[in-house]
């Protein structure tokens, strides 16, 4: 009889990010195989810079300074959602663009999820709220006080949905992954 060797889990940091021009939320998780656990998370405020350039730039340094100081092997953001006003959405996807920038002058990859997969992800309801977010958040992962500011948990929920879905290629279907996509669409197979 042969014997399997256990190969070690590898441990793995990501960062999470829920990008805003007011508030930008992060959050910072260790993963090692399915366990997971929180290394920090909060936010940065960004109302008391006066421009918008002031912002980005302030982005820029804090997110640079936390993959310095962690060096996630992995960086998820929250895709904005389209509202109406295109002003808000110019400056937060600027905002976003920003981080991406920081995490990529590190050679970070990145992964960006809509606000519904996050939610799915972390709480079975696309459609749920920051606060039934949170509250699946303090289950999951063991937070004893919610912070004042939501958007932390909201990054903490990108990390989190990331971990949940890193390495897999999303279907239609009931299940994930490329057997199964071959095993539900046969006729896509050339031979």
């Amino acid at each position: 009889m042969s014997k399997e060797v256990e190969k070690p889990l590898k441990e793995k940091i990501i960062l999470g990010i829920d990008p805003g021009t007011t508030v930008m939320g992060y959050g910072l998780i260790l993963t090692e195989g399915k366990k997971y656990k929180i290394l920090q998370y909060g936010v940065i405020h960004l109302k008391k810079y006066e421009t918008h350039e002031l912002k980005l730039k302030k982005i820029f340094e804090r997110i640079t300074g936390i993959i310095e100081e962690f060096a996630p092997d992995s960086v998820a953001l929250e895709a904005p959602f389209y509202g109406a006003n295109v002003q808000s959405m110019l400056k937060l996807g600027r905002a976003q663009g920003v981080a991406m920038a920081a995490a990529l002058s590190k050679e970070i990859p990145i992964t960006e999820y809509s606000p519904k997969k996050v939610k799915q992800s972390v709480t079975g309801n696309g459609n749920a709220s920051k606060e039934q977010v949170a509250a699946m958040l303090q289950t999951l992962l063991g937070i004893t006080e919610l912070p004042k500011l939501l958007d932390a948990t909201d990054a903490l929920a990108v990390a989190l949905c990331h971990h949940f879905h890193e390495g897999r290629v999303q279907s239609r279907g009931r299940t994930a992954g490329w057997k199964a996509f071959l095993e539900e669409n046969p006729n896509r197979i050339k031979k």
